[in-house]
């Protein structure tokens, strides 16, 4: 990707167009990290963009994707790059976008932008930064600063509140002290952005190690009570001192985030753990012999539903969230079930994803008990050496033989005998055709 970004910009350049790498990818050069993608900037207009590109290769194509801001696609040796020609933007009456753009210089185009780390260009053809906005000098002292004013910056596109916290947070940077007032002051304005917005940047925080500051920093700001005011009502509710010593609702929420596996990270998960308490505020109760939250679990997967429905989640991702946060609990049965049961669960998709909500539950808990993780997945263990699904699921009468068996003719009534010949089978209670034949003989009386 990078030798075809490096062969786009020479490509540019030798057409008679400034042209350089721009934004985030500067950024991580700079930082010693390799690029995600390679966003390229240039002095070329849009129409002139798309005949340069398309003559690179017999295979290269553009999209427009946002022509009209001067922004194409270019897709070349299968890479995809955001092709922009330098610009400088009106005001933004919708908090979003420029009502119109004006096609500039580079540097016009630079002092646009959100934050000056990512204001910076790097021409790779002559290995050179160009930097208008002192940008370098706030990577190097690990500083996010928004490029001029900082209200006005975030007037302009109000989503500049949750970048600045994710890149903060992602990064490990400090905030200028002029842009944290002017998130903290402006931050009722996440209400304005759209609903895909704010979920696209809330799930870059939460796959990021650094996902339970991020969280903690909503809160701390004031945002997460706009975006997420369920999620606000889990602070300074009680729970079980014996088995959380850790504190409120909240802060094991965050405890739990935080504690999650940098293998682990995924948006389900994270939203999994983010979300799983998210009834106990309405289930609270006080009794003579501790706190309960009965039934916190259902009540908090029909919440996640909502909350997840409304930050427009694909309906898959809302049914897996739902379905971890729904069963949360029932991980404290799985030891003492009958084994129809645990190999139910065993089986389902999702169960691996199960347990690893449960660790983060327990290890976002003070004292931490991770017996319980240990025990289910020794017997997860087994089941998968077992070969229990080979072994036990393998019917021992069809249903042709059943009818032969106890003379019933075709309906519902021999797919409950499956059913059960199933369920016995997985107990151990039927290990031989001619077991199974004196079970269903039994059962159908």
């Amino acid at each position: 990707m990078e030798k075809t970004a490096i062969k786009i910009v020479k490509t540019f350049q030798d057409a008679g167009y400034e042209a350089y790498f721009a934004g985030g990818s500067v950024r991580d050069l700079l930082m010693g990290q390799a690029p995600k993608d390679y966003d390229i900037a240039t002095s070329a207009k849009p129409d002139e963009i798309e005949k340069i590109v398309v003559g690179m290769h017999i295979e290269a194509k553009t999209v427009p994707i946002g022509k009209q801001f001067g922004v194409i696609l270019g897709i070349v040796h299968g890479h995809p790059f955001e092709i922009a020609t330098f610009r400088s933007d009106s005001s933004y009456s919708d908090g979003r976008r420029p009502d119109a753009v004006l096609f500039t210089s580079a540097k016009e185009d630079a002092v646009r932008r959100d934050f000056t780390i990512n204001g910076l260009f790097y021409d790779p053809i002559k290995k050179k930064v160009i930097d208008y906005v002192n940008g370098q000098d706030d990577i190097k002292n690990k500083i996010i600063r928004f490029i001029g004013e900082p209200h006005e910056r975030v007037k302009e596109d109000h989503l500049r509140i949750l970048r600045a916290v994710r890149f903060s947070n992602n990064l490990g940077f400090k905030y200028d002290p002029e842009t944290e007032e002017a998130v903290k002051e402006l931050s009722h304005l996440v209400n304005d952005i759209s609903k895909e917005r704010v979920a696209d940047e809330l799930n870059k925080m939460i796959v990021h190690p650094r996902r339970a500051h991020s969280f903690r920093e909503l809160e701390k700001f004031g945002i997460l009570k706009y975006i997420m005011p369920e999620a606000m009502a889990e602070k300074g509710v009680q729970q079980p001192f014996k088995f959380h010593q850790e504190g409120d609702v909240l802060t094991h929420t965050f405890k739990s985030l935080h504690e999650i596996p940098e293998g682990w990270a995924s948006v389900e998960l994270g939203w999994a753990v983010f979300l799983h308490d998210i009834g106990k505020p309405a289930t609270f109760e006080l009794k003579p012999d501790r706190i309960h939250f009965n039934g916190h679990a259902a009540l908090s997967a029909q919440i996640a539903r909502k909350i997840l429905a409304r930050l427009k989640f694909s309906r898959a991702q809302i049914t897996k969230i739902s379905w971890l946060i729904n069963h949360h609990m029932t991980v404290g049965y799985i030891p003492k079930m009958k084994r129809v049961h645990q190999v139910n669960l065993f089986l389902h998709p999702w169960f691996e994803q199960l347990m690893r909500l449960h660790w983060c539950d327990e290890s976002g808990s003070f004292p931490a008990d991770l017996s319980l993780y240990e025990k289910n997945m020794k017997l997860y263990t087994d089941f998968k050496n077992e070969k229990l699904l080979e072994d036990h699921f393998k019917p021992k009468l069809n249903g042709d033989e059943i009818m032969k068996t106890t003379g019933l003719k075709p309906g519902p009534r021999i797919q409950e005998l499956l059913h059960a010949l199933r369920e016995a089978q997985i107990e151990g209670d039927v290990k031989t055709k001619k077991e199974a034949e004196k079970f269903i003989k039994k059962l159908a009386i």
